[in-house]
């Protein structure tokens, strides 16, 4: 008997060593991902010694969050009233007017971007690796000399003269602009318009009200 409970007490350790009790974490979707999209990047948010910390990779503490990106504005199924929904009236004002100044934009126009591809979270991340405030393709920021797209100074930068370039190759067309921005400007240029793709319809629309409300401020 003595023989039998020893051999399962040994069987309990091993099983409480390999099997340890799961952790409590403390998680949430950021307000600017879009929880209904499931193939999302993982963005991990912890802080360490008074320091916050993002990465791709579980921190070893409990205390975090769970952040999913994607382009803020993108989501056909969003419910947010864009003609009502806050504005970032002063977020990077001065990044944002050497850009405009540099590239010859409308500083709403840029600020109206930013607003919808990253709702100005310089941390944000999409699930097919656009980075930053103006959600800058890796392949587009290297292209562009960007070092950090996570710097706001130099995603801005770059997010600006890219769409400048836009515009200049679709004449000034914003709506087209902002089309190629979102799909690419070969897919605007083979459909001869906006694509028919329910994420940049809805992405075009958007950034048109956040514009005319950015420049009415």
């Amino acid at each position: 008997m003595l023989i039998f409970v020893a051999t399962l007490l040994v069987i309990t350790l091993v099983h409480a060593e390999t099997n340890p009790p799961k952790r409590k974490i403390i998680a949430h979707y950021s307000a600017q991902g879009t929880s209904q999209q499931l193939q999302q990047e993982k963005v991990y948010r912890s802080s360490h010694d008074g320091i916050t910390v993002f990465s791709d990779r579980i921190p070893s503490n409990d205390n975090y969050e769970v952040l999913l990106f994607d382009c803020y504005a993108c989501n056909p199924s969003s419910t947010i009233n864009w003609r009502t929904t806050p504005l970032f009236r002063s977020s990077y004002k001065t990044e944002i007017a050497k850009a405009a100044k540099a590239y010859q934009l409308d500083p709403a126009l840029i600020r109206a971007v930013i607003h919808a591809e990253s709702a100005f979270n310089s941390a944000a991340e999409s699930r097919t690796g656009a980075i930053g405030l103006m959600q800058l393709m890796p392949k587009t920021a290297k292209a562009l000399g960007v070092a950090n797209a996570f710097s706001a100074p130099e995603n801005i930068d770059a997010g600006s003269r890219y769409l400048a370039q836009m515009l200049q190759r679709f004449n000034g067309n914003i709506s087209l602009a902002c089309a190629a921005y979102n799909a690419g400007p070969t897919t605007v240029s083979n459909y001869n318009g906006i694509p028919p793709y329910p994420e940049t319809k809805a992405y075009v629309e958007r950034v048109g009200i956040l514009l005319q409300r950015y420049r009415a401020l």
